[in-house]
């Protein structure tokens, strides 16, 4: 369904709205708290070097832009939520360490190499005395579940051990209660750095084991309010998802948007219109493993709208933001050509 209220003449605040596609134009800060819980959020955000007004000069100054998203972004995040953070390097070294004090932790680093073509402009080596740039980040962090326990708090590896030693069962039990020989203990409950997530039916075999065997006075056990356990699928609910495709690595060997997929400027068909417009390609890579359909994607700086194309294909749920009008109905009008294959 596209929606029909939307005019190029319309005021900051206004939305386009196509198969479950939002794109809101203006500063995404007025609408993060009006947006559902998202499964993967999209940054693609300012990199500090003055690339469009509003953009610091420098990546040093980027905490301070960042931080009110970022407090957003956490405040609505769960433990089922992938944060995709594209940026350079020197930019993703300055926000690195705030993302870790709202609580997102680090999964991996992925490097888009753009190719020896990208090199064209960026090539003066006596000047800025470097190699050539041809790779940006896309830095996947995720928020790790939190289980209270009086005054303490613990990490899914903790809590796990902690409410199997609370129902009076040895260890060894653990392997009877998932039907292994000797997997449970030194996966699911060892200490050390060698834990393994159990899968929900694995989790699901403990909690039932552990609550018709275990000490009485002390069920319920793996529960979070003291009146059920938990289930398999809130279980599942705890951790950001994740599909690895084969032979897909931390390093993106892309090229630069090209051809028909690059927006031009209006009448100036040799002059790109963004700056840095991701590729479709890395877009629809990203959403589709780490989410699936009927999920929600937020692309806060949705840009040329790239993040809601790839949305409106793999039949994702989408919430974009952005500030710039031409971007903004360059997005609408692409969202609304676009043909869901």
């Amino acid at each position: 369904m596209i929606n029909p209220a939307f005019s190029s003449s319309d005021n900051e605040g206004h939305m386009f709205v196509r198969d479950e596609v939002h794109i809101f134009f203006g500063d995404a800060l007025n609408w993060y708290d009006q947006w559902p819980r998202p499964t993967v959020i999209i940054s693609d955000g300012p990199y500090g070097v003055s690339g469009f007004p509003g953009d610091p000069p420098t990546p040093d100054a980027l905490v301070d832009w960042y931080e009110p998203h970022i407090a957003a972004w956490s405040k609505a995040a769960t433990p089922l939520t992938t944060l995709w953070f594209w940026n350079s390097e020197h930019g993703w070294a300055n926000i690195h360490g705030l993302l870790q004090k709202y609580g997102w932790s680090f999964v991996n680093c992925h490097i888009w190499n753009k190719g020896i073509g990208h090199v064209a402009g960026n090539s003066n080596t006596k000047t800025l005395r470097q190699f050539p740039i041809v790779t940006e980040v896309c830095v996947q962090y995720v928020r790790k579940a939190e289980f209270r326990v009086g005054n303490l708090l613990m990490n899914m590896q903790e809590w796990l051990r902690y409410e199997w030693e609370r129902s009076g069962l040895p260890l060894s039990k653990t392997n009877e209660a998932t039907g292994t020989k000797s997997a449970a203990t030194r996966k699911y409950l060892t200490k050390d750095h060698l834990w393994y997530y159990p899968p929900p039916e694995a989790f699901e075999r403990l909690v039932s084991y552990a609550n018709q065997h275990g000490d009485p006075s002390g069920r319920p056990y793996f529960s979070l309010d003291g009146k059920r356990p938990l289930t398999a699928r809130e279980w599942a609910m705890m951790r950001a998802k994740f599909y690895c495709e084969p032979g897909i690595t931390n390093v993106w060997d892309e090229p630069t948007v090209r051809g028909r997929e690059r927006i031009k400027v209006p009448g100036r068909t040799n002059k790109a219109l963004h700056a840095n417009q991701k590729p479709l390609k890395l877009a629809e890579r990203i959403i589709r493993v780490s989410s699936d359909p009927g999920d929600v994607v937020w692309a806060p700086f949705g840009g040329v709208g790239t993040e809601a194309v790839a949305s409106h294909r793999l039949a994702r749920i989408h919430y974009g933001a952005e500030i710039n009008r031409e971007y903004f109905e360059i997005a609408v009008e692409r969202l609304k050509t676009d043909e869901r294959s």
